[in-house]
């Protein structure tokens, strides 16, 4: 999958595809949707798949002091679409110049003059331009005047309600991570570079590999049972593991993130990068009376956690 951050300087080899367009924080089922309708129109035109998305995400761009809400970041975003076999992911840099554009110098200067799109597929709910100004309609209609296909996905719902990024971050707040992940088509996921902490676990005969979780929507605290894949080094799986997600209560006052002990490894995972599923949320954060109460509870919360994973 090839990358593209500026709209102004594109090779001829990435220009024409048939593209979905959107910010696909997730990649859940609807936006999936919406990109197998650009694949299927790929396929008849025979262009490159492609996906047109924004960083930073136009709500963090507007209001950068906002609490995080991402459900995944850039970098594994790339790589849940590079999955789904998108071939041009035109990354665009969201910024004073591109937030100006009116919906008409938008599908002119980007879609057309930039990227050259041959067709473009967004949801009924698309926004676009300053102040959010154009419609999906108004794209139908510029693309008729411009001379690129347009195509507009109805939104997805399930037996539950509709298929959303609102509806994930809620399920998970909730912790209820299978149902965000009824919704997602995968298991909910926190990626990134495994970072030191205090090496508490590993003196409690839990050593555990941490993340950050300082720019994520943040799921519910508490112990989650989850499969961890070891993504580069020597040790590349996957494996089943129980996580702490939260602040540790239990020695004060910390930056939230989430520390993965996982089963059956003994490996050196520093600098590595790691991908923790969430499977489903056993208890909240809690304050032990001591260390040998916490390790009686983390043999339990272990045990469960096998248990459940045998079943999945």
């Amino acid at each position: 999958m090839r990358i593209i951050r500026d709209y102004q300087f594109v090779e001829e080899a990435d220009r024409g595809a048939s593209a979905a367009i959107g910010n696909f924080d997730g990649v859940h089922l609807g936006h999936q949707y919406v990109i197998d309708i650009a694949r299927a129109q790929a396929k008849t035109s025979q262009t490159p798949l492609g996906v047109m998305t924004f960083e930073p995400h136009p709500r963090q761009y507007f209001a950068p002091h906002s609490a995080p809400f991402r459900l995944m970041g850039v970098d594994a975003r790339a790589h849940r679409l590079e999955k789904l076999g998108v071939e041009r992911l035109y990354e665009l840099s969201f910024n004073d110049t591109l937030s100006a554009l009116t919906p008409d110098e938008f599908a002119q200067r980007v879609i057309v003059d930039g990227l050259g799109l041959s067709h473009v597929v967004i949801g009924e709910d698309f926004h676009f331009g300053k102040g959010r100004a154009g419609k999906s309609a108004d794209m139908v209609q510029l693309g008729e005047q411009l001379g690129f296909g347009v195509t507009v996905a109805p939104l997805m719902s399930d037996e539950v309600g509709e298929v959303s990024s609102t509806a994930i971050r809620e399920a998970l707040t909730d912790g209820r991570p299978r149902d965000a992940a009824r919704m997602l088509g995968h298991w909910h996921r926190i990626e990134g570079e495994v970072i030191r902490g205090d090496q508490r676990g590993r003196d409690l005969g839990y050593p555990t590999a941490n993340l950050s979780i300082a720019d994520l929507h943040p799921p519910r605290f508490g112990v989650y049972v989850v499969e961890v894949d070891i993504l580069t080094g020597p040790h590349k799986g996957s494996y089943g593991g129980a996580a702490s997600m939260g602040t540790r209560p239990m020695f004060g006052e910390n930056l939230p993130n989430i520390e993965s002990f996982i089963f059956d490894f003994s490996g050196d995972i520093y600098g590595e990068e790691i991908s923790v599923a969430l499977i489903e949320y056993l208890r909240p954060e809690e304050v032990f009376d001591g260390l040998d109460a916490l390790i009686a509870q983390m043999d339990t919360d272990c045990a469960r956690a096998r248990d459940i994973l045998a079943k999945v």
